[in-house]
């Protein structure tokens, strides 16, 4: 059994752009992964043509040969294009190998512990700017059977808040526990721009709502600054999604940087890498809540890993996302109770449509965590909830 081809598709997704990968085989199998990284689409797409070249002529049931040696023949290795790359070729391996099996990912993971986990969701609030919004905005999701909600109530600031900007951002999260009560928990996002001072003000800002935690206080260059805040919160402290290696997971969990690992699938080394992590991190007795913001196939692959692995704790859902999404695969995300189910079928139980993906071509995407517009509105007519047990938006 050899690989005959890499295939990428970029498709415009309004937050960002998904990149996904097809990896063909002369068997007639072929495997989905996904490398979806933010502002950095064309370095990830030479990355991807570089590894092309290699993989090649080679046998896809190797996974953690082929994983390890493109690895080890990066030079440059650690960094968030290659690995993402990388990620996205490790996903659509264990699929192949899945679906040559005959069973889901998880089968080949060790089996499930679990089949079904509990969501946290995000971008639920879109266009909301005053409390009054961000309540209203989170009454309709818990309406709808959520049980978690996780925002940015910080605007614009960078490194420091003042007195008034912190203010505002107690007032917003305060309005969200009133409207949502005391049974629904609060996950405090930071996007990673706060020094030290900043970051301890606002958790003990926070402390009185209650969060489940707050998410990459400090900018992710410093794992010491990052431990600094973890020591002297009062509140439990996440991070991780900006970790690209088990290496570097290592030094983090040594450092003690956070009480939640979040390791991205599509940005890490993919379903390998997060194995490896989250041994690692049940031996520490960190809880695992990864990072994913992304497409139908990196929710694919998380959630497999979510049916396999004990200390996996909770999983980021995007509430909404564009119309689109449900074109580009046959996905069928099935939520209950506050809860995503695991997915059935062979490897990642998901096909990509190749004719859909093209329809919806990259268009660049300026970062956005500095300018305060985070909450845009979505036309009406690209915004959709597109699980299965809730009702579109």
């Amino acid at each position: 059994m050899k690989i005959t081809d890499l295939k990428t598709f970029t498709v415009f997704a309004f937050r960002t752009n998904f990149v996904f990968v097809q990896l063909e085989t002369d068997a007639g199998i072929s495997g989905v992964g996904e490398g979806t990284l933010e502002y950095k689409e064309h370095a990830l797409l030479g990355a991807l043509e570089d590894i092309r070249r290699v993989l090649l002529g080679q046998d896809p049931r190797e996974v953690e040969r082929i994983c390890h040696e493109l690895y080890r023949d990066s030079y440059w290795r650690t960094g968030p294009v290659l690995q993402s790359a990388l990620s996205a070729v490790n996903i659509a391996l264990w699929d192949i190998k899945a679906k040559l099996c005959g069973v889901p990912v998880y089968e080949l993971l060790g089996g499930r512990v679990r089949d079904q986990v509990r969501m946290y969701a995000n971008g639920w609030f879109s266009g909301a700017r005053e409390p009054e919004d961000f309540a209203a905005a989170a009454r309709a999701a818990v309406a709808k059977g959520v049980t978690a909600l996780k925002w940015d109530p910080f605007g614009k600031a960078y490194l420091q808040l003042s007195r008034q900007e912190l203010s505002r951002s107690a007032a917003i999260v305060e309005a969200v526990r009133d409207a949502v009560g005391n049974g629904v928990d609060l996950l405090i996002e930071c996007h990673g721009r706060f020094d030290i001072a900043t970051s301890i003000q606002a958790a003990h800002a926070m402390k009185p709502f209650d969060p489940l935690f707050l998410e990459e206080p400090t900018p992710p260059d410093s794992l010491d600054a990052l431990a600094e805040v973890r020591r002297r919160s009062p509140v439990p402290i996440a991070a991780g999604e900006r970790i690209y290696s088990p290496a570097q997971f290592r030094e983090f969990l040594d450092k003690g940087c956070a009480d939640y690992a979040q390791p991205d699938v599509s940005h890490c080394g993919g379903i390998s890498a997060i194995q490896k992590m989250a041994a690692m991190a049940e031996a520490c007795y960190v809880a695992l809540a990864p990072h994913n913001p992304s497409g139908p196939v990196a929710n694919a692959a998380t959630l497999h890993l979510a049916a396999s692995l004990p200390g996996f704790r909770i999983l980021e859902i995007m509430l909404t996302d564009v119309k689109w999404r449900a074109e580009l695969t046959d996905e069928q995300v099935r939520f209950e109770d506050g809860c995503i189910r695991i997915p059935e079928g062979l490897g990642l139980g998901l096909t990509l449509r190749e004719d859909a993906c093209k329809r919806y071509p990259f268009q660049p995407i300026d970062l956005r965590h500095y300018k305060g517009t985070l909450t845009d509105i979505r036309p009406a007519n690209q915004s959709c909830t597109y699980f299965i047990g809730l009702e579109d938006g």
